[in-house]
């Protein structure tokens, strides 16, 4: 089977908020058929999510606390529980139609696991993934989370990779239950700063791979 095309929109920093209209909006187009396959690529400010999984007690802050400290907060209707995301880290939002990729939850997961794992391994890093937990693994921290939704076999929301990210701001949760020092980052494990555009472009590579992509009508803002 050819390689089918996908899009991806590099969007530099950009609102919680904002992307996620974005999204909505992309996932109406690629029902309608009038977009491929797209990647949405961007960094937030300081947000904290709750997914459908959702429990209070994984906030170690009111949503109040939070908006004192200028950290915006939203309930979302994707998979996982609480998250967290800064600068620093690469966030991921395939809108993916399922129909042309098998149908398959589990598998389009392993298969967004298996690009990030294959991304950490060029720089160096022994990623890997755990049965039973969504996201990345290097020993025993956690590097990249991931908790997607889907409309008629249309994904949208995704994943999130620790690169140079200010790990004590997942102090304000508990991500997915787990303690705040469970996260990690490239940064931290290399001990050295890493390149956003370099990691943005060895992943948008590696889904490429895994997903038999080739990359059309991109776009930065």
């Amino acid at each position: 089977m050819g390689a089918r095309e996908f899009q991806v929109l590099v969007l530099g920093l950009e609102s919680y908020g904002v992307t996620l209209r974005r999204q909505e909006a992309l996932v109406e187009q690629r029902l309608q058929g009038s977009v491929p396959d797209t990647l949405i690529l961007v960094e937030h400010p300081p947000v904290v999510t709750l997914g459908r999984a959702k429990s209070l007690a994984n906030l170690r802050e009111s949503p109040e606390a939070l908006a004192s400290r200028g950290i915006e907060f939203f309930e979302v209707s994707r998979g996982g529980d609480v998250t967290y995301h800064a600068p620093g880290q690469l966030v991921g939002y395939p809108i993916f139609d399922l129909r042309g990729h098998g149908q398959d939850v589990l598998r389009f997961c392993r298969g967004i696991e298996a690009a990030l794992i294959g991304t950490l391994g060029e720089f160096g890093i022994a990623g890997q993934a755990v049965s039973g937990k969504a996201g990345v693994w290097v020993g025993d921290r956690k590097i990249a989370s991931l908790g997607i939704s889907l409309r008629r076999w249309i994904t949208f929301h995704g994943f999130a990779l620790n690169v140079s990210i200010d790990l004590s701001g997942f102090r304000v949760i508990r991500p997915c239950g787990e303690s705040p020092e469970v996260m990690t980052s490239m940064e931290a494990l290399l001990g050295r700063p890493v390149p956003m555009d370099g990691v943005r472009d060895r992943v948008r590579a590696r889904l490429a791979e895994v997903f038999e992509l080739t990359e059309v009508c991109s776009a930065s803002t």
